[in-house]
């Protein structure tokens, strides 16, 4: 059985420490250090890390996460390489590659094209796990904020349709990974075609980023 999961938290753990702890991401206002720290943060104090979805615990969540960037950065990775403790929910059979895989995709990516960089060739069967992914995080995420109807197309024809809030279609063409960074808010920094209606495209663009066009 492949864990997707277990090459991605490999893969940013990699990227973290090529990057060291000042290093710019992705995640507005945050450095490698910080991402490090919401990491650990995530699967190890579980009481703090309601705060990541739940705004009236942010402030919680993010007295914990500096505490933990107050660590030494090699500490941090240290303890994201060597993955949950037993008591934490992360742990459970199942959890690490159900809950991490699109985590730690993104934060990869997060760290990787935050400076120049190069298009990123998935493996077939990451790809696809983040395709099946796709629907459900695209419309929590993404699905929220367009305000037109949105359909994010595969390569090979395939749609997810977003949301339908308007008469205006915008189509967002990509890879499985790019379509999922778009999602995120980093389409800014994803390899994406897109096509509508002119109005309709910066329509959304105000709500989410898209770049560079194709």
């Amino acid at each position: 059985m492949s864990n997707h999961a277990r090459a991605e938290r490999h893969r940013l753990a990699e990227l973290l420490a090529a990057a060291g702890p000042q290093a710019p991401t992705l995640c507005s206002g945050w450095t490698t250090g910080d991402l490090a720290a919401h990491l650990v943060l995530r699967e190890r104090r579980p009481d703090a890390a309601a705060g990541i979805r739940v705004k009236p615990l942010a402030g919680w969540t993010a007295r914990v996460q500096e505490q933990y960037a107050e660590r030494p950065y090699e500490e941090l990775l240290r303890l994201f390489r060597t993955g949950p403790p037993v008591l934490s929910p992360f742990a459970l059979p199942g959890a690490d590659e159900a809950a991490n895989v699109v985590e730690y995709f993104v934060h990869a990516e997060d760290v990787r094209r935050a400076g120049e960089w190069q298009p990123l060739t998935v493996p077939e069967g990451l790809a696809e796990t983040l395709w099946r992914r796709l629907p459900m995080l695209a419309r929590l995420e993404a699905g929220a904020k367009t305000p037109v109807r949105l359909v994010l197309q595969h390569p090979d024809g395939r749609t997810v349709t977003v949301a339908r809030r308007s008469a205006d279609t915008v189509r967002i063409i990509g890879e499985p990974g790019e379509l999922m960074l778009f999602a995120y808010g980093r389409g800014a920094n994803a390899v994406l075609q897109v096509e509508g209606p002119p109005e309709a495209v910066a329509a959304l663009r105000g709500r989410l980023p898209i770049g560079p066009i194709d």
